[in-house]
């Protein structure tokens, strides 16, 4: 159940080859680099500006074409491991909308050495744009060490180089996602993102009796996992940008009315596996909680006798939560832009739930359609305007619209400006961003009954796809990228 259904029930508004579950987060968190340097060569002598780049928005775009040949291999398993580390960095990068990943049937120059230049001119025929080379390395100590290239054709030079050491070849999917992380950056100018984790509600079950339960996986859908055990009444989890821990809420019986059903805002920490209540308050429901940037507040809306306001918490000190906005009206759904200065919030204060902004500090601001306030509106087109999320380059804020067509995904400008619909379809709701800004993904039911599935697409509405998991999903949370 997303915040957009939440919101429309209480107040009135209207895996393929990734499905074993038994991997262990911790394998994931304890995947230590023991070498990552510039070191198998020096890096390009040019001038940044004459590097290769891609052109990731406007309209002069077009995927670059790369070249990802097979990495040698030396020492025990490490043919294995540099054949699935081939493939899954050409996963990543043809997965993103910038690239376009060159058949390796055109290949002319075959069996290449990394410590060897390429024949540049055999690249150029078939028009591939920029060049991987590499190898992996497992050593009578089982450490696995990858090396690579990267290689602007058309300019006839190393771009990057660079490897990485670790202790044991079981990393090797992490090892692969970091490579092509470093492609990404090196050719887009932007952090990568393939790094890293989406925490979600996996949901199973007849509709009468349906589970939701906390679920977590690579962000490509590969080591699906539950967590918390059985519990099932999981909504709305969220990453901490700073740390392994999420915040989810989940419906409970109330102790003091065991026919009543309390809304209770959790921290978990995935590291640890401790569980703990926050913010909680005598005849009162939290949710919709987000973290701040820094992780160190929470944002939340508390509902007191029917109304619902946004608070902040501390975690820190854990004093009462500060509340923000005292309007009658319905306020939910925060999220901090990523200077931790600013909120986004729902509110039905004027024709229904639009979208808001305000200072953390709740001082008053100039508003961008004129005059100051404490909260500016900063959409007022048709529809329900719900799950607010900032982007983590602070430039756009996706969204949740609900319109007599039904859901979609949608993004605008913190002005309130260049609002657009990113996608359509019966039921798209509750977007979340990459950890460098360039990717939402967002949970689709494709009709009545159909089942909500993950999807993800670029920002500038390119590259539409669905995001394997092993049962229905909804609520999707990226992580940031993995330490």
């Amino acid at each position: 159940m997303t915040e957009t259904t939440h919101m429309t029930k209480r107040n009135g508004f209207r895996q393929g080859s990734g499905t074993d579950t038994r991997t262990n987060p911790m394998r994931l968190l304890k995947f230590l680099f023991v070498a990552a340097a510039a070191v198998i060569g020096p890096l390009a002598s040019a001038p940044a500006q004459a590097q290769l780049r891609v052109e990731v928005e406007g309209r002069n775009f077009a995927p670059v074409r790369i070249a990802v040949p097979e990495f040698d291999a030396s020492g025990g398993g490490a043919a294995d491991a540099a054949r699935q580390i081939g493939e899954i960095i050409r996963q990543d990068l043809a997965g993103s909308a910038v690239f376009e990943i060159v058949d390796k049937a055109s290949f002319i120059e075959k069996d290449l050495d990394i410590s060897l230049t390429p024949r540049f001119p055999d690249w150029t025929v078939i028009d591939a744009k920029a060049l991987v080379v590499g190898n992996v390395v497992v050593d009578a100590n089982n450490n696995m060490t990858v090396q690579f290239r990267l290689y602007d054709v058309f300019g006839g030079q190393q771009q990057f180089a660079t490897q990485y050491t670790v202790p044991t070849p079981l990393n090797w999917r992490r090892l692969a996602h970091k490579v092509a992380d470093d492609i990404y950056a090196q050719l887009t100018g932007d952090a990568g993102y393939f790094d890293s984790r989406i925490v979600f509600v996996a949901e199973s079950g007849p509709p009468t009796e349906r589970k939701r339960r906390l679920a977590i996986m690579d962000q490509d859908g590969y080591s699906p996992e539950f967590l918390l055990g059985s519990k099932s009444s999981i909504i709305t989890p969220r990453f901490s940008p700073s740390s392994q821990t999420i915040i989810y809420g989940s419906y409970e019986a109330d102790p003091r009315n065991p026919r009543a059903t309390l809304l209770r805002t959790y921290l978990y920490e995935i590291e640890t596996g401790r569980v703990e209540v926050l913010a909680e308050g005598a005849g009162s429901s939290s949710y919709a909680a987000r973290f701040s940037p820094d992780g160190r507040y929470v944002a939340l809306s508390r509902e007191v006798r029917g109304n619902s306001d946004i608070y902040v918490l501390e975690l820190a000190r854990r004093l009462p939560p500060r509340q923000l906005t005292t309007s009658p009206a319905i306020d939910t759904s925060p999220s901090f832009s990523p200077d931790g200065q600013m909120i986004v919030f729902v509110s039905d204060r004027g024709s229904g739930p639009q979208l808001y902004i305000m200072r953390v500090d709740g001082s008053p601001m100039s508003c961008p359609t004129g005059g100051t306030d404490n909260a500016c509106r900063i959409t007022f087109g048709d529809g329900q305007y719900t799950t607010p999320v900032w982007s983590p380059r602070g430039d756009w804020i996706a969204f949740t619209n609900q319109d007599s067509a039904g859901f979609y995904i949608g993004v605008i400008h913190p002005d309130g400006t260049a609002e657009r619909r990113l996608t359509k379809s019966y039921q798209d709701e509750g977007p979340t961003w990459s950890p460098n800004g360039r990717v939402i993904a967002f949970a689709r039911e494709a009709g009545p009954g159909a089942g909500p599935k993950l999807w993800s697409i670029d920002v500038t509405g390119r590259n539409l796809h669905r995001i394997p998991t092993p049962t229905d999903a909804s609520d999707p949370a990226w992580s940031p990228i993995l330490k």
